[in-house]
């Protein structure tokens, strides 16, 4: 670990987590960004050096109801996710694709899933949450697909067909993609 962070452990514990303890660490190569994640039974806030006590306990606050967001929906929605999954496999797979686990996750930015088929286990991008049903069931199918072919052949596009809407979720994701490379451009106030 660098020496340059400062740690400062609270005695508040974070809500929702069940873990006991919150350590602040300070930074001066940190400049505006805040971040915080679970470490074993300790929660991490990562913060600049310059920020005041106040900011600090504010920050806090923020970042201990962000994570236990994130922990909430990824608990609740795990379940009706490999659900979902079960359902899709039935559907256009007669039931073939058996995944071990269906889960969303928060560390896939430049992909939309992934499947690990030797492990039987499929992931999504959290990026998925929120867009419009068939898009995130074309996202499974794909993964789905790969419990049964690894691989981008003929073999697993052909498995894709069975899905209807394949092409039109594939373009709204090219879309969503070639709308982060644009610039943002100004918006005009309200009149």
């Amino acid at each position: 670990m660098p020496s340059d962070p400062q740690c400062s452990p609270t005695s508040d514990p974070p809500r929702g987590s069940g873990t006991s303890a919150v350590e602040v660490r300070r930074s001066s190569r940190r400049s505006r960004t805040v971040s915080a994640y679970r470490e074993g039974d300790r929660t991490i806030v990562l913060i600049p050096a310059r920020m005041s006590e106040a900011e600090e306990r504010r920050w806090v606050s923020v970042m201990l109801d962000k994570l236990a967001a994130q922990e909430s929906r990824r608990i609740l929605g795990d379940s009706e996710l490999a659900e979902r999954a079960e359902r899709l496999s039935a559907q256009y797979f007669d039931g073939r694709a058996r995944p071990t686990s269906v889960r969303w996750v928060t560390n896939q930015n430049t992909r939309w899933g992934s499947c690990t088929p030797v492990e039987g286990s499929i992931r999504l991008s959290h990026r998925l949450q929120g867009m419009p049903e068939y898009v995130v069931d074309y996202v499974l199918v794909h993964e789905l697909a790969h419990l049964l072919v690894p691989g981008h052949g003929p073999r697993f596009w052909r498995l894709l067909e069975a899905y209807p809407r394949t092409e039109r979720a594939r373009g709204y994701l090219e879309g969503v993609v070639a709308a982060g490379w644009l610039p943002h451009l100004p918006v005009a106030p309200a009149e």
